[in-house]
């Protein structure tokens, strides 16, 4: 193998190893924006939920409730 097989050989396998590691790291880029959309939805429902149960006991404490 003469020198400029063995540069494009190395090339080629730096190219592959950056790939992957672009792809390793999308992936954890993803994944941590999916933990940060579930946390957001939870906490939101969970304000929702409070908001309604405020809601709620303002009905009872003023007497509108049906």
């Amino acid at each position: 193998m003469n020198n400029s097989q063995s540069v494009g050989q190395q090339a080629g396998q730096a190219k592959a190893k950056a790939e992957e590691k672009g792809h390793q790291l999308m992936d954890k880029a993803s994944n941590a924006a999916q933990s940060a959309k579930d946390s957001m939805q939870e906490a939101g429902q969970q304000i929702k939920e409070k908001a309604q149960d405020a809601t709620e006991a303002v009905k009872v404490h003023t007497g509108t409730k049906n």
